[in-house]
């Protein structure tokens, strides 16, 4: 199988280390839709596989929406004034960077608290955790701290900075791709966006990098195409949908990652066709995971991460997501209780070696012809049998007799799989000796209509 190397636990837990030092050293940089801090975030991952960056203009059309301005923040404050404030900061960007409301226009004024109080974001159920709060579309500004820190406030006066620029620039996304056998492609995509976030989703990017490092190191060219991409939630997805639809009819499979990190158990959502070899493939691996801790597969819905913009229904795209707790379902989400605590590096590797596992899969699935259908063909003279008869067939043979019985073009090994029941990688290897022996061979599996319909041009 293609990432065997990553399947042992020495091999996932050194993964999820480097994993973990990326989350680290990711942390403390303020992240948004644009800005320098996505391009140092994208500089980072470029130090750990190739990577090719695209840098889309302000207000470039992506489907319905355009790019927007960039956004670069230096500080940001509100220093209390009034007597015995001696001109503290209360609030304080440089403390940390969830203390401003993402894309925030710049702002210096002297202000009451009556007057800040409008501008003030705050969660009183967490009274010790900061928020997370975001304008990108709306021009406003705003900051967000400790409720406990906000009832402390007296009348101010105050200053309040937001020393910000938010002008005509980029949006920038990057690509790894790994060259497969085929230019069909399996795409994985992860988002930038979120400031000092450790789960959401800073461990989506980093699980992401590690895997295409493996991909990249692996033994064996890949018989698919695998393309990660990098970037800003919704609109980098609707960037990249925009610019690459002639590729679209080359997509066979694609996985959206994030919050990969957390003690929650894995979950994975479906396309929105729910039955493509994404779904598939996913819920036979996903079967094989912890018995105490049994992954769970959710239904699609067009709420979620950037698989809700690769399953609209213009490009309905075999795209499914894994996390573990999914979005807004953990007390910590979108606060700054989403440090580096939340993040388990046991997840990370469990989460690493099931998306081998995974990976493996999609990438060696195709659908076999048996060669030589009129009855069973003789597998002992090729060395595929037993050479003592009268007892039961090993897993093994067991498995090149489901292959040849199942191999009349119309199902794919994944199908063979789960007729059997059993597990993919079995079948695949039955499959592989039956291939050297002359017995089998891959044929084109039929195109859907929707996907046959759609232009395949020439990959750039």
């Amino acid at each position: 199988m293609l990432l065997d190397a990553l399947l042992s636990d020495d091999a996932a837990g050194a993964a999820a280390a480097d994993a973990w030092a990326l989350i680290e050293a990711l942390y403390p940089l303020c992240r948004s839709l644009t800005g320098d801090g996505v391009r140092q975030t994208l500089d980072c991952i470029g130090a750990r596989i190739p990577l090719v960056r695209t840098e889309v203009p302000s207000g470039t059309p992506a489907c319905d929406w355009e790019i927007p301005r960039e956004w670069n923040i230096r500080d940001a404050w509100i220093a209390d004034l009034g007597p015995g404030g001696d001109g503290h900061r209360v609030v304080d960007f440089r403390a940390h960077n969830l203390h401003v409301m993402g894309y925030s226009v710049p702002v210096r004024r002297t202000m009451t608290l009556d007057e800040l109080q409008p501008h003030l974001h705050s969660l009183p159920d967490h009274p010790d955790w900061i928020p997370y709060r975001t304008s990108y579309y709306r021009e406003q500004w705003g900051f967000c701290l400790r409720h406990r820190d906000r009832e402390r406030l007296g009348p101010g006066p105050y200053e309040v900075v937001i020393d910000a620029d938010l002008a005509p620039g980029h949006l920038s996304y990057a690509e790894s791709v790994i060259p497969g056998e085929s230019d069909d492609e399996v795409l994985v995509y992860t988002h930038t966006c979120h400031p000092s976030l450790a789960n959401d989703n800073l461990s989506g990017i980093a699980v992401a990098v590690e895997l295409a490092r493996a991909l990249h190191q692996a033994p064996t060219k890949p018989r698919l195409t695998w393309r990660f991409i990098f970037g800003p939630g919704t609109i980098g997805s609707l960037a990249w949908l925009s610019r690459n639809e002639e590729r679209l009819g080359r997509v066979r499979a694609g996985l959206v990652l994030g919050l990969l990190g957390d003690p929650g158990v894995l979950h994975y959502k479906h396309s929105r066709r729910g039955d493509t070899l994404t779904d598939r493939a996913a819920a036979h691996v996903l079967r094989g995971t912890d018995a105490h801790a049994p992954a769970k597969l959710l239904d699609f819905e067009p709420y979620g991460y950037d698989e809700r913009q690769f399953c609209s229904p213009g490009f309905d795209l075999a795209v499914g997501r894994l996390t573990r707790s999914p979005n807004s379902t953990y007390a910590e989400y979108h606060t700054s209780a989403d440090d580096l605590s939340l993040i388990r590096p046991a997840q990370l590797a469990a989460a690493l070696q099931t998306l081998a596992r995974l990976a493996s899969v999609l990438d060696a699935n195709r659908t076999p012809l048996n060669l030589s259908p009129k009855g069973e063909p003789r597998l002992g003279k090729r060395g595929l049998y037993g050479s003592v008869g009268g007892g039961a067939p090993g897993a093994f043979e067991h498995a090149l007799l489901w292959v040849l019985n199942q191999a009349d073009g119309s199902r794919d090994l994944l199908a063979i799989a789960e007729r059997a029941r059993l597990p993919f990688e079995q079948v695949e290897q039955a499959a592989s000796a039956l291939e050297r022996a002359g017995l089998l061979r891959t044929v084109e599996p039929a195109v859907p209509e929707d996907l046959d319909s759609r232009k395949k041009g020439p990959l750039p």
